[in-house]
């Protein structure tokens, strides 16, 4: 039944026909170059990596590497590569022998295919070890040493300008859908920190005029570190307190439920209200028909195409982690990464504690359920501009291309970072870019 339904899934969003390797026409794509081919190594094994709920004790001895040690004659992107090979044909015992050589020359203190490397090699460990679950919850729930110092998530979003780019893609479609409309009424399934609506909310206190009254309701997971943290409340208080101080009459509603149990009555839509559903990094977390029957995902955006939205605003990361097998999903996780990883050496400096903690927190956590996990265990199920298109459209929504003055405003500001970033509209969606890689996709929906 499973095949049955993940062919028929192909059939459907086009799944082998996307390629999203040169969004932005520059040569670049995702076939395997040189240097990630020739033979396969199958050493005999030394030493398994040990099985362990969290990833410390691996990465620490990482971090003490601060020069690579030059040993072996091939790159640590060749040997990332055979041993996964290794790996996907079940050969536990040489993969686990290239994992131990691998950590001898990784280091979380060095340049991005070092970094990147060292991350993913302790994915592979997890997969070997099926510990992957364990380590993904351990980094998931960890916050910054430093009380003062902004929440991992946040830090990435204001230093990796495609994250940022994408929540104000969404921020300028969700104004533009205010025109003319006294109430609003916008529902979150995963409001994070709360970034985006404090740029929003200062965005509609610049608006000429009366501004309309906001009306936000934010989805709060049991099992979320906001949750842990004091919940959506104090976010709320937070957001409310800005409002005020700004002249913007604001209300907040935490709605205290898992995404998949939601329902309509749960939301209080109310007439008069012109209701807007914001989905900013969210949607991947369902999971999908290739995992489950149920198919959440597209049961999600069904009911809320029920609600009768006046927009939808979905921003992802657009690459394939949800239905690739796993050799050519580590490949690809490789190159996305890798180019995340680039992009974060131009923002901040290779000593800053920042970074590591937005590398280790964010996307280290990612990376590792990415390839160590399958099935329901895995939870970071990207997908790529095409399929959430077909989706979309299969739910009954059409497209509602982004407004001149939106990308007018975008292409300004990123005039103001690096050279290498990129912008480009496609079939109504905005593609934010480093250089030939399409790294997050903004649309918006009606």
């Amino acid at each position: 039944m499973k095949l049955m339904l993940q062919e028929l899934e192909r059939d459907l969003l086009g799944d082998n026909d996307v390629d999203v390797g040169d969004m932005f026409g520059t040569g670049l794509n995702m076939e395997i170059d040189g240097e990630w081919s020739g033979p396969v190594r199958t050493e005999p094994i030394h030493e398994l990596p040990k099985e362990s709920s969290s990833s410390e004790s691996n990465l620490s001895s990482i971090s003490s590497n601060k020069e690579a040690l030059h040993f072996s004659s091939r790159t640590p992107k060749q040997m990332l590569i055979e041993c996964a090979a290794v790996l996907a044909e079940g050969n536990i015992e040489g993969a686990s022998a290239i994992i131990n050589e691998l950590r001898q020359l990784v280091s979380i203190h060095g340049d991005p295919p070092q970094r990147i490397a060292a991350y993913m090699v302790e994915g592979l460990a997890a997969r070997v070890a099926a510990s992957g679950k364990y380590l993904y919850k351990a980094l998931r729930c960890k916050e910054p040493p430093s009380s003062d110092r902004l929440a991992a998530m946040q830090i990435l979003f204001e230093v990796c300008p495609c994250f940022k780019f994408g929540f104000m893609a969404a921020n300028g479609a969700i104004i533009e859908a205010f025109k003319d409309e006294k109430r609003v009424h916008i529902i979150d399934f995963d409001i994070n920190q709360g970034s985006q609506y404090i740029t929003l909310i200062q965005s509609i206190a610049k608006l000429p005029g009366k501004p309309p009254h906001l009306r936000l309701t934010g989805v709060d997971d049991p099992d979320s570190v906001q949750r842990l943290n004091g919940g959506l409340q104090i976010i709320g208080l937070r957001l409310e307190k800005l409002a005020e101080v700004l002249g913007v009459s604001f209300e907040f509603q935490a709605v205290a439920s898992r995404t998949s149990l939601v329902t309509p009555s749960m939301l209080d839509c109310r007439p008069g209200e012109a209701l807007v559903v914001n989905f900013a990094f969210q949607l991947h977390h369902m999971p999908d028909e290739s995992v489950s029957t149920i198919n959440q995902r597209d049961q999600l955006l069904r009911m809320v195409k029920s609600l009768n939205p006046k927009l939808v605003t979905v921003v992802e990361q657009d690459v394939n982690t949800n239905t690739s097998p796993f050799f050519p999903r580590f490949i690809e996780a490789y190159s996305y990464y890798s180019t995340v990883f680039e992009s974060l050496d131009v923002t901040l400096p290779r000593e800053s504690q920042d970074r590591m903690n937005v590398e280790r927190q964010c996307l280290a956590r990612d990376i590792v359920n990415i390839v160590a996990c399958e099935g329901e265990e895995r939870i970071e199920r990207y997908e790529v501009a095409g399929k959430w298109r077909a989706r979309m459209t299969m739910a009954g929504f059409t497209s509602c291309p982004m407004s001149p003055n939106v990308i007018d405003m975008i292409r300004k500001l990123i005039r103001e970072y690096c050279d290498r970033y990129r912008l480009k509209e496609d079939l109504g969606a905005l593609h934010f870019g480093w250089e030939g890689k399409s790294l997050i996709v903004a649309s918006a929906w009606r």
